[in-house]
């Protein structure tokens, strides 16, 4: 069998009736989706709506259980990667692949199907110099991987398809490490070259304003069947979103209430710590979170805002610097956190605040499990920390089948919600959260953002880091970017400028 010719311009692709079953439960019931040569097409759906399924089916990283997959007007097998790259079809992935210890030309050599046993570097050094020159983009090819910006690695990545001949490029949460300049001059990139017909783009993104910004048409998912879809230019956000969601209900969006700022809550002054390969990763942070207000953090993954919040949390010891809880020191023992009334939301509370194999009930009276109600001397009431629960359940619309469930059997906006309802359900003085609603459907990350805002109105002083900056504009009264473990820039929101924050993110 002879192995199909890459094509040389941009494709079409179609999905007809695409079905895939895993187990009982149904990824994908007959989707039907096409793409158009030389348009850049956005593919929206909440987590959970057959999205990546989609999209590895196409790859070839599953196979179908019905359906089939259409290039060009031709039915096409794409059994595995491979056969899915010698018809065009590549895919950069939400996270890098490429290796870092190896420089751009290196990567871009070793990632063909064949590679040479003896390598010429200096012709492969000149071949690729010559079509890197032919591309709108360039990096360069001579450095290692690890040495490169966020934005210059996703452009890497591009090159490589590119290099590759891919003519359908399939983007997945492209611009998640990026700062808001590097989303915009890659998406701006990828789609001249759609428009000029070199390529076909399918974009998974779960951001409205890229998708207006940048797409020609939208096909949305929900619960893994194909439920609307256009041309962007005939619909609204909210008519995006309706098909997203279906009918459910959505809470309205958060509502700052307008205070002024209290006293300084939380105080940091100097801090530094170090990462797992004892690195500085924290380097002399100095900050003050208020009474009323929520101070936001961005910037982007790796520029020291995990292990600021896990030094916090007390995860991660602190090598210099001071922390101050309403003036007084702080460790982050469990005993100043219950003193000073301080909550902590994690990224990935399932894995950094639960225990999963325990109950609903039983992690949600982890902060006062030893105190009265719930102990008597070295007995623990089992029926207080049900009753407590159902309480907590009901006002903060957990579903779970009941308080003695498993909760690693919840959804992932239940267990955030439930997180939510340890750490809110009480008297709240400081809250530290951590990317809150990453992976979370409309409803749950409304339902949350509505939590956060509601605990600042009632006078909680609020540091919410998040890498999702829109996010930060929506909640914050204040917004400090982190940048090589400091504090580089600081603005309050009613003067924010998306284009200074996005600067100063990358360093600038």
């Amino acid at each position: 069998m002879h192995e199909p010719v890459p094509p040389q311009k941009a494709v079409k692709l179609e999905v007809v009736d695409m079905g895939k079953r895993f187990g009982g439960i149904a990824a994908l019931a007959g989707v039907s989706m096409r793409v158009e040569a030389g348009s850049v097409h956005a593919l929206l759906g909440e987590n959970g709506a057959g999205k990546s399924t989609l999209v590895k089916c196409i790859m070839g990283f599953y196979t179908p259980d019905t359906g089939a997959v259409m290039v060009n007007d031709k039915e096409v097998e794409t059994d595995n990667p491979r056969q899915a790259h010698m018809l065009g079809i590549g895919m950069v992935y939400q996270h890098f692949t490429l290796v870092p210890s190896m420089t751009v030309l290196e990567n871009l050599v070793m990632g063909r199907s064949h590679v040479p046993a003896l390598i010429d570097w200096k012709k492969e050094r000149a071949d690729l110099s010559n079509f890197v020159n032919s591309m709108p983009f360039s990096v360069p090819l001579d450095l290692p991987v690890a040495s490169l910006a966020a934005g210059e690695k996703q452009k890497a990545e591009i090159l490589k398809q590119l290099y590759l001949n891919v003519r359908l490029l399939i983007l997945d949460e492209p611009t998640s490490v990026l700062t808001p300049q590097e989303a915009d001059e890659i998406l701006g990139l990828v789609r001249g070259m759609a428009h000029a017909g070199d390529i076909t783009v399918l974009i998974i993104t779960h951001k409205f304003r890229e998708v207006l910004a940048y797409a020609d048409e939208v096909s949305v998912l929900r619960r893994g069947q194909y439920v609307g879809g256009g041309k962007v230019a005939d619909l609204t956000v909210d008519a995006m979103a309706r098909m997203m969601i279906g009918e459910r209900e959505i809470a309205p969006a958060a509502a700052r209430t307008e205070q002024a700022p209290g006293a300084i809550c939380l105080q940091v002054r100097g801090l530094t710590a170090d990462d797992e390969n004892g690195d500085a990763a924290v380097n002399g942070v100095d900050l003050d979170v208020a009474a009323g207000e929520i101070v936001g953090i961005a910037g982007v993954s790796g520029n020291g805002q995990s292990e600021l919040v896990e030094v916090l949390a007390g995860q991660r010891p602190p090598t210099g610097g001071a922390i101050m809880v309403r003036g007084d020191a702080y460790h982050a023992t469990r005993t100043e956190m219950l003193r000073h009334k301080l909550a902590l939301l994690p990224e990935e509370p399932l894995h950094n605040a639960c225990v999963g194999r325990m109950s609903v009930a039983e992690n949600m009276a982890f902060r006062n499990f030893d105190q009265p109600p719930f102990s008597k001397g070295v007995w623990l009431s089992k029926s207080r920390m049900r009753a407590e629960a159902r309480g907590l359940i009901e006002r903060y619309r957990v579903k779970t089948s009941s308080p003695d469930a498993a909760i690693a059997t919840l959804s992932g906006g239940n267990v955030q919600r439930a997180v939510l309802a340890r750490e809110l359900g009480g008297d709240v003085d400081v809250l530290i959260a951590a990317n809150p609603v990453f992976g979370l459907d409309f409803a749950a990350v409304a339902d949350i953002h509505g939590q956060i805002v509601e605990a600042r109105n009632r006078g909680a002083a609020v540091l919410l880091v998040s890498e999702d900056l829109d996010e930060l504009l929506e909640l914050s009264d204040r917004i400090l970017v982190m940048f090589d473990g400091k504090i580089v820039y600081e603005t309050p929101i009613a003067q924010a400028d998306r284009t200074n924050i996005g600067r100063s993110m990358a360093g600038h």
